[in-house]
């Protein structure tokens, strides 16, 4: 019995020559912000150096072109909303395009300015700035909470629970190889199946999710260890394929963990996303007129 349980998890690992042609990762959002913050120290320290003036040349251009970045910030909800522009690419491309110049604009703003405060219009166009863009920053990880990855389409707690239950059902064919682990994973399951789409779910469940699942991740892992070595000892194969076998269980707990934590979450995030694009959106056009005013007051006076 304990060989036919132990089929699943030598099918799922991957053969050396397929692992070597895995397709190379692009650069993860932590490099990204990371660069953006190395550039951002550079710009502080040699500010007092005066190698930039807002007023004219480099400096004068950077304020032109990180203005007109922010702008093109528009352009996103318009192409959501007006069919006319539906035709204009996936609306994915546009939301990266939304992302990049969230961050590139306000970085070329602080350079034309020197990363110093100016005039009051200045000022309150610079502070709108930077809070549209920490918000932005916010609220992408709500976005990526209730969507498909980045780039993907809204899904739903529905979609979420499917999943999970899928994802239960697989396990069962380990049910004779630990047991108490997919026993485990049926109770999470159910309980996680409770959860619907309504003002019920509180915050205080959500939270305690955030933070318990990995509690829960530690022992999962503890009892797949427990009952794979008391399976190894028993079975020869098992005991060969022992390193093999704890790999990927290791990984399918990982994963099972991530997606209930999803699922609990899922309704405070939806929340709080409704929310952010309360606060965002004033903001970002309070930005906008500011911004106007401070290019109409640098040409006129």
């Amino acid at each position: 019995m304990n060989e036919i349980a132990v089929s699943q998890p030598m099918a799922a690992a991957q053969s050396p020559a397929v692992a070597s042609k895995k397709p190379r990762k692009p650069a993860s959002t932590l490099q990204w912000y990371t660069l953006l913050a190395a550039m951002m120290v550079l710009g502080w320290l040699i500010r007092d150096y005066n190698f930039i003036n807002p007023e004219q040349g480099t400096g004068y251009w950077l304020g032109i072109m990180g203005g007109s970045m922010m702008l093109v910030l528009l352009l996103y909800p318009l192409r959501k909303r007006i069919r006319l522009l539906h035709a204009l690419g996936p609306t994915k491309y546009w939301f990266r395009l939304h992302m990049i110049f969230g961050l590139l604009g306000p970085l070329l703003i602080l350079y034309h300015c020197n990363f110093q405060l100016g005039s009051f219009n200045s000022k309150v166009a610079l502070y709108c700035m930077l809070l549209v863009a920490g918000s932005g920053i916010i609220g992408r990880h709500f976005y990526a909470r209730i969507h498909r990855g980045l780039y993907g389409r809204k899904t739903s707690l529905k979609e979420l629970q499917q999943e999970l239950a899928a994802s239960v059902e697989k396990s069962h064919g380990l049910a004779s190889l630990m047991p108490g682990l997919v026993t485990e994973l049926d109770e999470v399951a159910r309980d996680m199946q409770g959860c619907q789409v309504t003002q019920s779910l509180g915050v205080g469940r959500s939270l305690r999710w955030t933070y318990t699942h990995l509690f829960m991740r530690l022992h999962l892992l503890l009892i797949a260890r427990r009952e794979l070595r008391a399976a190894a000892a028993e079975s020869d194969i098992i005991a060969r394929d022992y390193k093999r076998i704890r790999r990927t269980a290791s990984k399918y707990i990982r994963d099972f963990t991530n997606l209930t934590g999803r699922v609990a979450q899922f309704s405070f995030y939806e929340r709080l996303f409704a929310l952010w694009h309360v606060f965002h959106l004033p903001i970002f056009f309070m930005m906008v007129l500011s911004a106007l005013v401070h290019v109409l007051a640098v040409h006129m006076y």
